[in-house]
């Protein structure tokens, strides 16, 4: 979904929880030149195609190994009362759409 307020909701929370970084789904598209262009003439930057998820889970993968060299690398202050949580966040209209390597695809249907 577009326009549906994902980075809105994003924003505060990252204003709200402590130790909070979040990685945005835009960050990771594809140069211009790399981007399908559909039947219709316009380019199809509204599919999985479109992203470089791969670069998109290296970055998830540098949160996970040290969340707290990751977020003073992103500008995010780490609060001392709270240096035991660390939250990140993802941010994208097809986070869903992306099969990780070796894990199975859950069904449409056994999701709530």
């Amino acid at each position: 979904m577009t326009n549906g307020g994902k980075t809105t909701l994003t924003n505060s929370l990252l204003r709200a929880l402590p130790n909070c970084c979040v990685i945005h789904q835009d960050d990771f598209f594809k140069p211009q030149d790399q981007i399908a262009v559909g039947e219709d003439g316009f380019k199809q930057w509204d599919v999985l195609e479109s992203l470089d998820m791969e670069a998109m889970l290296d970055t998830v993968q540098a949160w996970l190994s040290s969340p707290q060299k990751f977020a003073r690398a992103h500008g995010v202050s780490v609060q001392p009362e709270a240096s035991d949580t660390h939250i990140l966040l993802l941010e994208g209209f097809l986070l869903y759409s992306y099969n990780l390597p070796g894990r199975h695809e859950v069904p449409r249907a056994a999701l709530p």
